[in-house]
C-alpha cells in the first residue's frame, strides 16, 4: 500500500508543524508520511523539543524546512496548514496537493509571560495538536472539516 504524503506547514515551522509532523509519525506511519515546512523557517524552539521529549517523542533529526524545497517536487494527499499565517499566505494553487486543510493553532512562541507560562502554553498547543491528529487518522472523513 502507497503512502499519502502529508505536509504540515505554518510560518516558522519552529513548533506547530514540528508537533503535527511528529505525531503523525508516530500514530499514523502505517498510512501516511509526514513532512513539516515553514513560510519564513526558524530553528526548533527549545520548548518544542522539550515539551515533545516529556511524552516520548524525540525530535532528534527534525530541523526546519523551507516550504519551497517542496514546491513541484513532492505529491502531497494533505497539505494541512495549522496557522492563519500560513494559510493567509500559502500560494492558492500548491503544485502536487490533493486535499488542502486548515487547523488554526495560537503560536506558542508568540506567547508572553513567564518561561514556566510559556512551557505551559507549548504543552496546551503540543495536546491539541496530538488531539486532531489521533481524530483525523481515525476518522478522516469527519475531521477535514474547519475549525
Amino acid at each position: 500500500m502507497t503512502k499519502i504524503n502529508v505536509l504540515f506547514l505554518c510560518t516558522g515551522n519552529s513548533a506547530r508543524s514540528q508537533m503535527a509532523e511528529a505525531f503523525l509519525k508516530k500514530y499514523g506511519s502505517d498510512r501516511f508520511e509526514a513532512f513539516s515546512a515553514g513560510l519564513d523557517p526558524k530553528a526548533i524552539h527549545s520548548f518544542t523539543r522539550q515539551v515533545m521529549g516529556e511524552i516520548g517523542i524525540s525530535l532528534e533529526g527534525h530541523w526546519s524546512k523551507d516550504v519551497r524545497e517542496y514546491l513541484g517536487k513532492v505529491h502531497f494527499g494533505y497539505l494541512i496548514t495549522v496557522c492563519d499565517e500560513a494559510e493567509k499566505n500559502c500560494p492558492a494553487v500548491f503544485p502536487g496537493v490533493g486535499q488542502r486543510l486548515h487547523w488554526n493553532y495560537e503560536d506558542p512562541a508568540a506567547f508572553v509571560g513567564t518561561e514556566e507560562e510559556t512551557r505551559q502554553k507549548f504543552r496546551d498547543i503540543r495536546d491539541k495538536i496530538k488531539q486532531r491528529i489521533k481524530l483525523w487518522i481515525s476518522e478522516p472523513k469527519k475531521s477535514e472539516s474547519q475549525d
